[in-house]
């Protein structure tokens, strides 16, 4: 309601109350002339606008059809009787005074977050405004079979407009995630804070613009309930009608047929393209793109009586329709980023393997090999391998790194180097292709750490627990300031001297530590040379293949991104949920684009910057329309894609089943 329109006052001459309720001249010129003639006292003048009121002061208490209900809460709106004329001039008045009273009776608490309830007419049995003349829904497609539907017209008031619910309005969630401490809503009881109560005289046409697209139109939960009382009684001749309804999971389709007038109509919860209502695809596709389950899916909407359809649909959409569209869009995004480093020389990129699933004492079956630019955090490309392609889940890694270097030398991408964990097959296939090859210090630390956790927990070698921090900290640092591979060698040997106290080394290319001398308070912590303890650590630390890997280790990048980007795989396909080879391959990409939309994004610091980190992805609006939009249209030109990945066999297939007969 407009600050005009709140503010204004009663046409009446002498009144001058601005917070009673208003009405608006009637529709019957013969009522409308006796409203006018009061208003003027008998003094009209030549012209008379259009939008005079006149407040419920000015009305006898008989005028209202509704008043007791009115009193005691059960109406929101007072009804006028038709041909109720005013009559009560002054506001002093008995009647004035017990008018406006009853308009004050209703009062709604501070606490209480709702309205009376709405009441009902008992002609149609309908809430108020329910039937409305005819207009074409952009959810339905089959207008009602006549024109001209509606309802008598009839004098409503409302003293008060209808308090909103909190949450429930964009406005509210807006000041909730500002950090508002406070909502605005007005007090009930402070007059100034009530609007003028509208009069309508006819019902209104109701436009809804469906220029839009359909998957983007706003939806809602309707109760069977309240949606057939809609179509119970015949818009014309007012007659109970035969309702028949249909339902296709979150679709339903209700036909209203009246036996008396022969008026029909067909109503259509959702809009139709071709034979697919749109919200079970839309509900599919945003269940899928969004790495969410569809049996938790089915269990919500089963506690909370929604219909759904069954996992044969989900499965036929995201076959038809859902996976040729996340396959085209990362082919289109791929291609962007693989010509977009095609341009430079000194590409540096990080590989590694996830297994899954990769239960304890089960091989894995499938293997994701994902291939990052670690200058930009960008996944770049992932290869998915199934176990029985390579023969066996140790081979998986070199699989998916040839794939993914085949796919980089196939689009101009020039390799300055490559880091990625300890693994002997791949280090001498990077040798063999003449690739500068790097290890991760993270890989390399993590298995140092395990050999030296278990060695101090034996009872003579409790001193080392003390040195576990110090030691891997020196393994970040031999890697990060040391350009060559000697001089890392010599770093790294000299924590055998540091953990006894001795700063100076007999290595030249390593002469003595870092560190300010300084002089130890605590004693007990350094290591002699000859106990046992030492031993340990010197036969660890100064074993031949870790200085040869200490050599390897990378001095600028890590795939710690890499690590991160396993964690978003694992939130889009669990390791403890099944799925197909396609199935897999979708989700793979589903979380390479996730994750490379919010490459960039900062990490929240503070409550208030939390929204800023967790905003819609764009990815999953840019698939629905693609959905909607081409693939629904035209489904055969991407399922081509779909068809040019070569699936391998399932497991099963390379043992024979055996006759059921046989095993009895």
């Amino acid at each position: 309601m407009s600050k005009s329109k709140a503010k204004q006052t009663c046409h009446v001459v002498g009144c001058l109350d601005r917070h009673t309720s208003l009405h608006r001249l009637p529709a019957r010129e013969d009522i409308r002339a006796k409203w006018i003639h009061f208003i003027y006292n008998g003094n009209i003048p030549a012209s008379v606008s259009k939008n005079l009121v006149v407040c419920a002061n000015h009305f006898a208490s008989d005028c209202f059809s509704n008043l007791g209900q009115y009193k005691a809460g059960l109406a929101m709106r007072l009804y006028v009787k038709d041909g109720s004329i005013p009559t009560v001039r002054g506001k002093d008045t008995d009647e004035g005074t017990a008018t406006k009273s009853a308009l004050a009776a209703v009062v709604h608490h501070v606490a209480c977050q709702t309205d009376p309830p709405a009441t009902r007419r008992v002609g149609t049995q309908l809430s108020m405004q329910t039937l409305q003349r005819n207009f074409k829904s952009t959810g339905s497609l089959e207008s009602a079979s006549r024109t001209g539907i509606g309802v008598r017209s009839s004098i409503v008031a409302s003293s008060r407009p209808c308090k909103r619910a909190r949450l429930e309005l964009e406005e509210d969630e807006e000041n909730l995630r500002e950090g508002s401490s406070s909502m605005d809503i007005p007090d009930p009881l402070d007059p100034s804070s009530e609007e003028p109560i509208t009069v309508f005289s006819e019902s209104a046409n109701v436009k809804l613009d469906s220029s839009g697209p359909v998957h983007k139109m706003a939806a809602y939960i309707v109760h069977e309930r309240c949606l057939l009382e809609l179509f119970a009684v015949c818009p014309e001749c007012q007659q109970v009608t035969d309702v028949q309804r249909r339902s296709r999971g979150t679709f339903l389709s209700v036909k209203q047929q009246c036996t008396h007038c022969h008026f029909s109509r067909k109503w259509n919860s959702q809009p139709i393209i071709g034979d697919t209502p749109v919200g079970n695809l839309q509900l599919s596709a945003a269940v899928y793109t969004t790495g969410s389950s569809f049996f938790k899916l089915k269990k919500i909407f089963r506690a909370m009586q929604l219909k759904m359809f069954p996992y044969d649909t989900f499965r036929r959409h995201a076959r038809m329709y859902i996976e040729p569209a996340i396959i085209h869009k990362w082919n289109t995004v791929q291609d962007g980023m693989l010509q977009h480093l095609s341009q430079h020389k000194n590409v540096i990129l990080g590989g590694d393997l996830l297994l899954t699933p990769d239960s304890p004492g089960h091989p894995a079956k499938f293997g994701s090999y994902s291939m990052m630019d670690l200058r930009s955090n960008t996944i770049v490309d992932v290869q998915l391998v199934q176990s029985n392609e390579v023969g066996g889940s140790k081979h998986m890694e070199k699989e998916g790194l040839k794939r993914s270097l085949a796919v980089l030398e196939e689009r101009g991408v020039t390799l300055q180097s490559i880091v990625t964990g300890c693994h002997p097959e791949i280090e001498k296939f990077l040798g063999e292709a003449n690739i500068t090859h790097y290890y991760d210090v993270w890989h390399m630390e993590k298995g140092l750490s395990k050999k030296l956790g278990k060695i101090a927990q034996k009872k003579e070698c409790e001193k080392l627990s003390k040195w576990l921090c110090s030691i891997k900290n020196h393994l970040y640092l031999t890697a990060a300031s040391s350009p060559f591979g000697p001089e890392r060698v010599a770093k790294w040997t000299s924590i055998l001297n540091h953990v006894q106290d001795i700063h100076t080394h007999e290595d030249p290319v390593f002469p003595q530590c870092l560190h300010p001398q300084h002089t130890s308070m605590d004693k007990s912590k350094w290591l002699t040379a000859g106990t046992p303890v030492f031993c340990r650590l010197e036969k660890v630390l100064t074993n031949e293949r870790v200085l040869k890997d200490v050599q390897k280790l990378s001095p600028h990048y890590q795939t710690s991104s890499l690590e991160a980007f396993h964690n978003v795989i694992l939130c889009f396909a669990p390791k403890n949920v099944f799925f197909p080879f396609l199935g897999m391959l979708c989700r793979l990409y589903l979380a390479a684009l996730h994750f490379n939309e919010n490459a960039g994004r900062l990490q929240a610091t503070s409550a208030v910057e939390e929204g800023e980190c967790t905003t819609e992805p764009d990815y999953v609006e840019e698939l629905l329309d693609l959905i909607f939009d081409k693939v629904l249209p035209n489904p055969a030109a991407y399922l081509d894609e779909v068809l040019k990945i070569p699936i391998p066999q399932g497991l099963s297939t390379q043992f024979d089943r055996r006759d059921p007969q046989e095993v009895t």
